[in-house]
Order: C-alpha cells, then structure tokens, then sequence
C-alpha cells in the first residue's frame, strides 16, 4: 500500500461541472456577504480578544514541604529555572502522545497491512517501547528536580493543541497505513528539536546527568527519525529499498 493514487470519482473542484460552477460563482455577485467588515475587521477582533485573554498557564511552585525546586534549579548559569521545568512538561506530555500514536500506527498496521520492505509490526512496537521508556524517565526527571510530574505546564498544554490534529490522521478509518507515517513524521521532526532544546536548558542549569539523558534520547529520536523518512520515501516510490527481506 503506497502514496501513489489512483483516478477516481472526485467530484470536489469546479472543473467537473463548467455549466453549474459558472451559475456558482455568478451568485455570489447575487447575494454578497451581507455582513459588515472585512478580513482587517477579523484581525482586529483577533487583536481585540487576544489581549483581553488569559495566557496559557504559569509553571507552579514546588509541591509543599520543600522547596527543593529552588534548590536544584535556582543556579547561576540559569536565569529562570521555570523554563526548565515548563520544558520537562512539554516534552512529558509530547512523549504521551507519541506512545499513544504508536499504538493507533500499530492498529492501522493490523487492519490495513504494510508494504514491501517498509516496517514490520516488531519495527514499530520498538520505537513504541522507546517512546515509553522516554516518558517514564522524564518523569523520574521532572521528580528529581522536585516539580510535579502530573503538571500540565504552559509548553505542554501547547503541544497538546499542536499535535491534535496527527492523532486525528492516525485515528481516521479512511487514512492508510502510508498515510498515517506522514503524520509520524511531523511528529518525529517536532521530536527531535524538543529533545536538542531540553538538553541545552538541562547543561546551562547545571544538570549534567539529566543533559546526558536527554541526549541519549534525542538519538533514539534521530533514529526513529530516520527510519521514518525512509519508510515514507518507499512508500511514496520516492527511493528503491535495500535488497532483503520484506515486510509482511
């Protein structure tokens, strides 16, 4: 199952039917937009509603007794402390739904099948464990720098809108296999970046063995990464496959 489509019956542009798309557009000189405005009237509600909003949330302070929090972030190289841990719960929450990805992939595998030399069903349910085992220990992370794991930290509640709309692909019936890595590989490039920016705020707070961590997970990302692009390329014809076995 590949990218390259087939003819069918689309009937979605106005080339498929010249006499009724001419009586289409030659409406709306009949009835115009009986509202008043225009696309600057929109941008000054945007404008408007914007600063009369509330931000996205704020990162709390450490869970009482302590306030270890002060004590493991509050360093000299690091100006605000908060951004760490703001980060931590990003990428916590973005590895969530990586695994929860994985797992409507592996189904979309199930019920639609691979193709020639693309992933086995073992392929994906690696990267599935790594990501899982990335979750796990940013949580064990954000613990030891004494902030709360269950937190949903301004970043983390942006990442969750931004990816919304893969899980809707990997979820949708009518998506293939093909398809649905499209979606894995926005998430991947997204990744990728997220993990190189939580590894320099871990060094520059003086985390050294957090930064190590992180790094080794932004390798694993690279890898996913890499194998992604070049699951799509075959899919796509983009590329010819390596001799060897294919998958089922």
């Amino acid at each position: 199952m590949t990218q390259r489509q087939e003819l069918g019956t689309n009937r979605t542009g106005i080339a498929t039917c010249p006499r009724l798309s001419e009586e289409m557009i030659a409406g709306t000189a009949e009835f115009p937009p009986d509202a008043p405005g225009d696309e600057r009237q929109l941008a000054n509600d945007r404008t408007l509603h914007a600063n009369e909003s509330d931000r996205l949330g704020s990162v709390p302070p450490p869970p009482p007794p302590t306030d270890i929090l002060r004590t493991a972030l509050g360093t000299k190289r690091m100006d605000s402390p908060a951004q760490l841990v703001d980060k931590l719960g990003e990428r916590l929450a973005f590895e969530r739904m990586c695994v929860r990805m994985y797992e409507a992939l592996l189904s979309k595998f199930d019920s639609r099948g691979g193709f020639p030399h693309g992933p086995t069903r073992g392929d994906l349910e690696g990267i599935l464990l790594e990501e899982f085992a990335h979750f796990r220990m940013l949580e064990e992370s954000i613990a030891q720098v004494g902030a709360d794991p269950t937190v949903l930290t301004p970043s983390a509640d942006l990442q969750a809108t931004l990816s919304r709309g893969l899980i809707d692909v990997l979820v949708d019936a009518r998506t293939t296999f093909s398809q649905c890595l499209e979606a894995v590989l926005v998430a991947e490039l997204i990744d990728a970046e997220g993990w190189t920016a939580l590894t320099v705020l871990a060094e520059q707070a003086g985390h050294e063995a957090l930064a190590a961590r992180f790094q080794q997970a932004l390798s694993d990302e690279g890898e996913h990464l890499r194998n992604v692009r070049t699951w799509l390329a075959i899919a796509q014809g983009r590329v010819r496959p390596e001799p060897g076995p294919a998958a089922p």
